[in-house]
């Protein structure tokens, strides 16, 4: 789809040009407002499809909730990992529910959610600052859900928090 295209092509040239830095990303502020739009967007969507069964087989989801005291304590590159292991299980769990929907407009939807949160795994994976790469070790706060439209809500809950602070603490450091 166009806007999955978009976000893909913005991730890539990000990678590109800044030879996988996350500055260019971080740095315009009216990118993240653009991906927490988008997965606005998508959930909306989601709820404008036929009535979707109950998963047959849950999913994990994380559990994206912080709080902001605790958020400032952390270093960035655990803020990174953090987020790696949220989308691992968000990945994972749109793979899962895709193969359950039959619904063509609920597909869909899934399908474009398993794209976005994969982009941001694999651009958030490319930059390893202290420890080198991200190892799959890690075991996330998780809750498992039967409702489609949970994955949908825990997809923008992640980018409208932990990702827009992440961000936003990384344009503190690297776009003086």
């Amino acid at each position: 789809s166009p806007p999955g295209l978009l976000l893909l092509t913005s991730f890539l040239l990000h990678v590109k040009e800044d030879r996988a830095s996350p500055t260019r990303l971080v740095c315009d502020n009216r990118l993240i407002q653009k991906y927490i739009a988008e997965a606005k967007d998508m959930e909306k969507r989601m709820g404008q499809c036929q009535a979707l069964p109950a998963l047959s087989c849950p999913a994990m989801l994380p559990l994206v909730d912080f709080t902001f005291q605790q958020w400032k304590s952390k270093s960035n590159e655990t803020k990174r990992r953090e987020i790696l292991c949220d989308l691992a299980l968000l990945v994972g769990a749109a793979a899962g529910a895709q193969g359950q929907v039959s619904d063509e407009c609920g597909a869909r939807q899934l399908s474009q959610l398993y794209r976005h949160a994969n982009s941001f795994f694999r651009l958030l994976q490319s930059f390893g600052w202290e420890e080198g790469h991200w190892e799959p070790s890690c075991s996330p706060h998780s809750m498992e859900q039967t409702h489609i439209a949970s994955i949908f809500l825990t997809y923008r809950q992640l980018v409208q928090g932990k990702l827009r602070f992440f961000f936003h603490d990384l344009a503190k450091v690297l776009c003086k």
